[in-house]
Order: structure tokens, then C-alpha cells, then sequence
């Protein structure tokens, strides 16, 4: 990134990794400042919705489910069946495509201040270790220790709690996918009634456990994808957590009564000892970095000690810092929000045209027209009705484009909410008003005098 730069040697392998390719554990120092303030109001913010949305109704429904297991997913009460799934996949992409324009712009804002596994891993479980176990020094020398009666008790206490805690987010990511009124069964009855939600559970809860107490850092580092994505998505406009070298280099110890001919960095370490990715924010843009701010408030801190400008780690760009210059609207930029533009557009008219009642009508198979007394022609159809709101719909059918009657068979059509509905019915024509063989159609469906969906088929009959 710049030329004050040691030999890049930390870049041959990763922080958390030794020479040997064994794991080096990580005792990030506790942060304290403005942004890990804002950090925390955020994540009061998100584990209410979090925990809440899934049991959230409307009608008797969740405002919230993503049930891959059944093909049924409902964003903010509003179902999408798999006849949908163009829809969903739209919006797929179309948050993908945001994500890249925003990290383009802004870097892995998204990693530190949004992302499930930071906010849980930062935020709660590394609060309750700070608790119990003490700062950083502290749980290096109770980790160096033999098992003695003071860490039995705290590891004991600190893994129930992070247990319980797994527990709890593994029924509420259950309840996202099969919702809350099936988790509640799994819970109360017996566990042979639902043997496959409680292996679920019991997996979920093991694998958060074993994410938030031994993995950690290295789902960032090495599981997720994303650091590495970044690599290909910043330039030199991109903002991130970024050091600035032009001010802080050389580096240098502050010493008492001594004119100051170096750069601002006193070489603390404080911004290396509070990150909990382990780098070193002073050697430029890493994929570990997560861009959770800790080092920005770390490091304004050492300068309020020594009476220097704060933000000699910030929010910036690398031309913002070698170039003085500000965030620019690169044509990259625009070509990303052309493309956002676009995808909004598109899945704003499908959503809006979207309609309630997906309708097929399909003609009696082996069988081409039925000759009736009095002149009549009739043909047989089957009508299939998928309803996808949460009330239960009453339809009758209109013909459009031609003339003729519609005879249902058997009682009227009645389709139950989130599922599908079959009627039998015949259209009866005058044989003098058929002209050709096979004539085209739009059939209406209604309920309650509103026309909600149709369909189009085909109706046979002779030629005279």
C-alpha cells in the first residue's frame, strides 16, 4: 500500500497462524470508544429483531420464513411459492449486486458492524468472556494455567453460558425455517414426534457453540469467502479502516522533553492488541480485517493521551490518504448503480404484478369435444388454483372471447390459504357458433366481484 512498509513478510501466512501451520489462539485487549458504542447500541438493535421476527404474526402467520425444506418462503407476510422462486432469485441477486457496489465503495463495512457472526462473536460472547474471564492478559494466563479449582469454575461457568446462549439462537434459526408454531411442538412434545427438528436443534446448537468458543476469527479468515472477494472489488477510492502513514511514519516512542521529528504513531500496539482478527492495521489493507472500527477507537485514545489530532486510523480511502482527495463516483460506481437501478426496476413491477392466485387450466386428456342435446357442444377442464395469501378464497369462473356456459362439477370452487385448490368443470357452446376446430380463450377467475387471476386455454369442436 505504501512505501514505509517492512518487508511484507506477514503477508506468507496468516495472523492466527504459526510457522508451523499450528493455530495461534487470539486475546484481543477489550475496546472503549465512540464507535464501539455505536457498535453495541447497534447490536441491542439487531438481537431484538433477531430473536423476535420469527414469532411475529399476521393472521395467524409469520411475518418471516425462509422454509427451504418446503419451498415456502414469506418476506413480511407475503408468500412465495416455488411458481415464485424467479422472483426470490432476482432479489438474490439483486442484494449481491449491492453488496459488491457497497463494499466497492465502502469496503467490509458489512463484516463489522452488520454481519451475524461478528455481532455474536464481538458483541455477546466476547462480552460474557470479558466478564468472567477477565482482559486479555488475564485469559492468556488462566488459558497458560493448570487446571486448577478457579479455572474449572470459569471455564465451566463461561462454556454453560455460551451453551445456553448457542441453544437460543439455534431454536430461533430453526424457527426461521419452519416457524415458530412447529419449533413449539418440537420443544413440548415428545422428542419421538419430532426426532428430526430435535437432531437439528441439537446439531445447530453444537455448531454455534463451536463457532463462538473455538473457531472464531478463522470463520472470517478462512470460512467466509467474502474477505477474499474484496480483494478483487476494492480500488484505491474503496473507504476502510486504513492507517495513515504519511502522518504517522517514521514510527517512534514518545519520549519526555524531546522535540518530536517523527510521525504521530508512538508504536503502542494498542491498535494491534484490541483487534480480534490479530493483524496489524499499520501494514495496509488485509483480508482479515473485518473493518470493526477497534483500532480506530484504540488508537484516537493514545492520541487524546498525547495530545496529537486523532484519526491517525480512520475511515479511508488509499487515495484519500496519499492524495488527499476525496470519495469519487468512479465510472465503476456507476456502472454498479446502472445495474442496481435496473434490477430494482424489475423486481418492483414483478412484485407489483405479482398476483395472489397462480391459475392452469387444462383440457381432459384423450378426449377432444363431447356432442350434447339440443345442438351443444361441450368440452371437459381441469382448473388448478395455487392461493398464496392467508385467507381462504371462494372463485367462480367468466369466459372471455367467446360465448358459452360454464357447468362446474361437484360444489363450488373453495381454495384454502397457502395451498392448492382442483375444480372439474364443463363450457358448453352452440355448435353453430364454433368455426374452427380449435379456438383460443381467456378464462377469468373472481371472488367477491374482483377479477384476480385467468388463464388462457382451448376449446375443440366440429366444423360444419
Amino acid at each position: 500500500m505504501s512505501s514505509f512498509q517492512e518487508p511484507e513478510s506477514f503477508r506468507d501466512r496468516m495472523v492466527t497462524v504459526d510457522e508451523k501451520g499450528n493455530r495461534k489462539w487470539i486475546y484481543p485487549t477489550q475496546p472503549k470508544g465512540k464507535f464501539y458504542n455505536y457498535r453495541t447500541y447497534l447490536t441491542w438493535a439487531y438481537l431484538i429483531g433477531f430473536f423476535t421476527i420469527p414469532f411475529l404474526k399476521i393472521d395467524g402467520d409469520p411475518i418471516f420464513m425462509i422454509n427451504v425444506l418446503e419451498r415456502k418462503f414469506i418476506l413480511f407476510n407475503v408468500i412465495f411459492w416455488p411458481q415464485d422462486f424467479f422472483i426470490f432469485m432476482l432479489a438474490m441477486i439483486t442484494f449481491i449486486v449491492f453488496i459488491v457496489m457497497f463494499t466497492v465503495a465502502f469496503g467490509r463495512v458489512f463484516c463489522g458492524w452488520i454481519c451475524p457472526q461478528t455481532i455474536f462473536m464481538e458483541m455477546v460472547f466476547r462480552k460474557i468472556e470479558y466478564w468472567i474471564d477477565g482482559d486479555a492478559n488475564y485469559q492468556k494466563k488462566l488459558n497458560e494455567k493448570k487446571w486448577d479449582k478457579e479455572k474449572i469454575t470459569k471455564r465451566g461457568i463461561k462454556f454453560f453460558i455460551f451453551f445456553i446462549i448457542s441453544f437460543l439462537i439455534a431454536n430461533t434459526f430453526l424457527a426461521y425455517i419452519i416457524g415458530s408454531d412447529e419449533l413449539f411442538k418440537i420443544i413440548t412434545e415428545p422428542i419421538n414426534s419430532h426426532l428430526g427438528g430435535f437432531i437439528a436443534i441439537t446439531i445447530f446448537t453444537f455448531a454455534f457453540f463451536s463457532v463462538y468458543s473455538f473457531a472464531r476469527e478463522q470463520i472470517c479468515t478462512i470460512v467466509c469467502p467474502y474477505g477474499r472477494l474484496q480483494g478483487v472489488m476494492l480500488d484505491k477510492n474503496s473507504i476502510v479502516v486504513a492507517y495513515d502513514y504519511l502522518r504517522g511514519e517514521e514510527r517512534g516512542k514518545l519520549k519526555k522533553s524531546e522535540i518530536r521529528t517523527k510521525g504521530d504513531c508512538v508504536d503502542c500496539g494498542l491498535c494491534v492488541r484490541v483487534c480480534p482478527t490479530g493483524i496489524d492495521i499499520r501494514n495496509g489493507t488485509q483480508l482479515e480485517c473485518i473493518n470493526c472500527t477497534a483500532c480506530i477507537d484504540a488508537c484516537d485514545s493514545i492520541m487524546d493521551q498525547v495530545g496529537f489530532e486523532k484519526g491517525l486510523i480512520k475511515y479511508a480511502s488509499e487515495n484519500n490518504i496519499s492524495q488527499k482527495t476525496k470519495l469519487t463516483y468512479t465510472t465503476r460506481l456507476k456502472a454498479y448503480t446502472f445495474i442496481l437501478v435496473i434490477l430494482l426496476g424489475v423486481l418492483t413491477t414483478l412484485l407489483i404484478t405479482r398476483k395472489d392466485i397462480d391459475t392452469t387450466v387444462l383440457r381432459a386428456q384423450g378426449q377432444l369435444y363431447q356432442e350434447q342435446p339440443n345442438n351443444k357442444i361441450s368440452n371437459l377442464y381441469t382448473i388448478q388454483l395455487l392461493n398464496k395469501t392467508h385467507k381462504d378464497i371462494p372463485v367462480y369462473l367468466e369466459l372471455e372471447d367467446i360465448n358459452g356456459e360454464i357447468k362446474i362439477i361437484g360444489n363450488e370452487i373453495l381454495v384454502k390459504k397457502e395451498s392448492e385448490g382442483m375444480g372439474t368443470f364443463f363450457i358448453t357452446r352452440n355448435a353453430n357458433e364454433i368455426t374452427e376446430r380449435k379456438t383460443k380463450f381467456k378464462i377469468n377467475v373472481y371472488s367477491n366481484g374482483k377479477k384476480i387471476s385467468k388463464a388462457t386455454s382451448s376449446f375443440f369442436g366440429p366444423v360444419y
